[in-house]
């Protein structure tokens, strides 16, 4: 067994080792162990006294908390029908015409993305809501607040989502099938459902799965917009904040845990089938001129472009006007936050929980994957990481905030000292949106050539060396998309640290659902429009960032070949 066990130790360096164990250990406490007290919570009692299964028999056994179930499954249904349909097409007109525009287009499809879901709730109401700019010039209350809000809301949130999936499935395709079907005589219509949809099938489950996932456990938009209309999300909230039944609020949070498991093992199993490539032989797809084509899916787009812009546009009116409807005249006063909100406090606050997130959510998502990528040996050891790395993918916000609460919130607990302070919103942040730049990281690394390490380990290069001066370096592109997607992400998030900001360290994100409460919608557009500058200033400059990069390594290329030559 000793002999084994050496080895599998050689070739293994012990910084290596131990550099990968504490990164494990590392996830193993962030992650494993606040779910286990989750999932421990909901069996007791309020006296901390185990009783089975009765939490579950009471939850279900409420009509009302029954209909909650009901509810959610309702809205997700009908938000991920909507939102994917909406994104095929989207995508399909960005990919397989020849529109006028597609750049600007696909930067205004990701508009939701960089505010939080409470302000598309807020929105809605600017434009559809009983004083709304929308329902003025019908005339006519649509009844926005419940149900269809939520749904709308819901539709706004995954759009992207679905967009993104759809645009990168259907940007490559093997234009001999088009061909052929075109030498036949096949119509358009037949080929989309014969050709396009047959390519992109798994892309379709998939889109289908992270939409539900995402519209069922979203707290911010049936939190503003939904009215007497109840969800898992509010109930979770309800039960935590409004109760202080942490017991309850366990078992509403592992019935949220369920479409998100389905998700995410279904995920799993057909991403390898999804996983092929276009063969040697394929030629690129040429998109054919067609007037009645373009002309629709022109009108398309910027039909679903105005809508978008229509939302950030009664933002606008919401925080430049004095009293909007009763008072439109211009004024910057709403930019003056309440203190009790948070203030402008709460704004800069964010801007230093995103950048610490960023910051040390980037090295130890890049180390980790470089230790699990690139260590040779310790089969076991980089199995279990990849595991732990993608189950947060599986895991709603509110569920990470609610299981840091029962694991951190433990005077006996070492770390307890961390819980309500801005370290357990980051480290929530971190697990919250590790998964995504994991594999972003691991997919980079993967295509950097193994010979580096080789040649390092065989001229007696320290590991740390060859990542600091070869794949740090060579994949700096991956590292700011990462830097990116952590920035604006912990910016617009509420369902991960809403039980988790203390009143001594407030966060936008949650304030905005504060004032909305107070009912100071005018200051939440205003705090709003603030994340959403942020958030596109970030991206513009990791955009401008990448370009030089590229620049500068073609660049390099160049003057390396003319040397050869």
């Amino acid at each position: 067994m000793m002999n084994s066990f050496k080895q599998k130790l050689r070739g293994v360096s012990i910084s290596q080792l131990i550099t990968l164990s504490a990164c494990l250990l590392v996830f193993t406490i962030v992650l494993v162990f606040p779910l286990l007290s989750l999932f421990s919570k909901a069996f007791l009692s309020r006296a901390d006294e185990f009783v089975g299964f009765q939490n579950y028999i009471t939850y279900f056994g409420s009509p009302m908390l029954r209909a909650s179930i009901l509810n959610t499954i309702d809205i997700s249904l009908w938000a991920t029908m909507f939102s994917a349909s909406l994104g095929f097409l989207y995508a399909y007109a960005l990919t397989r015409t020849r529109i006028k525009g597609k750049v600007f287009f696909k930067y205004i499809a990701l508009i939701p993305i960089f505010i939080p879901t409470v302000v598309h709730a807020i929105g809605l109401i600017y434009l559809f809501g009983r004083q709304g700019i929308v329902t003025g010039i019908l005339g006519a209350d649509i009844e926005i607040y419940g149900r269809l809000g939520i749904i709308v809301s819901e539709i706004v949130f995954t759009f992207p989502q679905a967009f993104l999936m759809f645009f990168v499935a259907l940007e490559f395709a093997d234009g001999r099938l088009y061909e052929a079907a075109d030498s036949m005589g096949v119509p358009p219509l037949k080929k989309l459902f014969k050709i396009t949809l047959p390519e992109i099938k798994y892309t379709v489950v998939s889109v289908f799965f992270v939409c539900f996932t995402l519209a069922f456990t979203d707290f911010g938009a049936p939190k503003v917009i939904g009215s007497s209309f109840n969800v898992l999300a509010t109930d979770i909230y309800k039960q935590v904040v409004g109760q202080f039944n942490m017991n309850m609020g366990a078992v509403v949070g592992t019935i949220l845990l369920i479409p998100a498991v389905i998700s995410f093992i279904i995920d799993r199993l057909i991403s390898s089938k999804n996983a092929g490539t276009l063969g040697a032989k394929a030629t690129k797809l040429e998109i054919k001129k067609n007037n009645r084509r373009d002309i629709f899916f022109f009108a398309f787009c910027s039909l679903v472009t105005l809508c978008f812009l229509a939302l950030i546009g009664s933002l606008l009116v919401g925080a430049f006007t004095e009293f909007y409807p009763y008072n439109m005249g211009f004024t910057l006063a709403n930019f003056n936050f309440h203190e009790s909100a948070g203030g402008i406090g709460s704004y800069f606050n964010s801007l230093k929980m995103a950048g610490l997130t960023a910051t040390f959510g980037t090295a130890f998502v890049f180390i980790y994957a470089y230790m699990v990528e690139k260590t040779n040996g310790l089969g076991a050891l980089r199995r279990y990481g990849n595991l732990l790395s993608l189950l947060p993918m599986a895991l709603p916000g509110m569920v990470i905030g609610l299981s840091f609460i029962f694991f951190f919130n433990t005077p006996s607990n070492p770390l307890y000292f961390i819980y309500g302070t801005i370290t357990i919103l980051v480290l929530s942040n971190v697990l919250h949106f590790f998964s995504v730049p994991f594999l972003t990281a691991s997919a980079c690394l993967k295509k950097l050539d193994k010979e580096y390490e080789s040649v390092g380990d065989s001229m007696n290069i320290p590991r740390w060396k060859t990542f600091l001066r070869v794949s740090v370096p060579l994949s700096l592109p991956a590292i700011l998309e990462i830097f990116m997607y952590f920035f604006v992400n912990s910016m617009v998030t509420v369902s991960a640290v809403v039980f988790l900001v203390s009143s001594s360290f407030r966060i936008a994100a949650v304030s905005i659902t504060h004032m909305e409460e107070a009912g100071r919608v005018s200051q939440a557009a205003a705090m709003s429009l603030l994340i959403l500058a942020m958030n596109v200033l970030v991206r513009i400059l990791y955009e401008i960032a990448v370009k030089l990069i590229r620049k500068k390594f073609e660049h390099k290329e160049i003057v390396t070949d003319a040397e050869k030559n």
